[in-house]
């Protein structure tokens, strides 16, 4: 078995984990969160594979990893509620 295929299944074994963790421990129905979290597993699952078999270069997977760091820091910032007053 070569590295490349080794890798391969490595990052397959780790998806399969981090999908059944997901589902193991989020109530029931998918939220906001939950499909985000799907989501953005399956994003960086895909960008590590196409990563490992050379289908991407090491920049664009940073590009990637970025993204899903942005979008993932977006949904547990704290937001600011309004009231539908303009502030004074």
């Amino acid at each position: 078995m070569t590295t490349e295929s080794l890798l391969i299944v490595v990052l397959a074994l780790l998806a399969i984990v981090t999908v059944i963790g997901i589902f193991a421990t989020k109530t029931k129905g998918f939220g906001r969160y939950s499909t985000s979290l799907v989501l953005l597993s399956s994003a960086l699952f895909l960008g590590a594979l196409f990563l490992a078999i050379g289908k991407i270069e090491g920049a664009s997977f940073m590009n990637i990893l970025f993204a899903v760091a942005g979008y993932a820091g977006g949904l547990i910032a704290p937001s600011k509620e309004t009231s539908g007053k303009p502030d004074s």
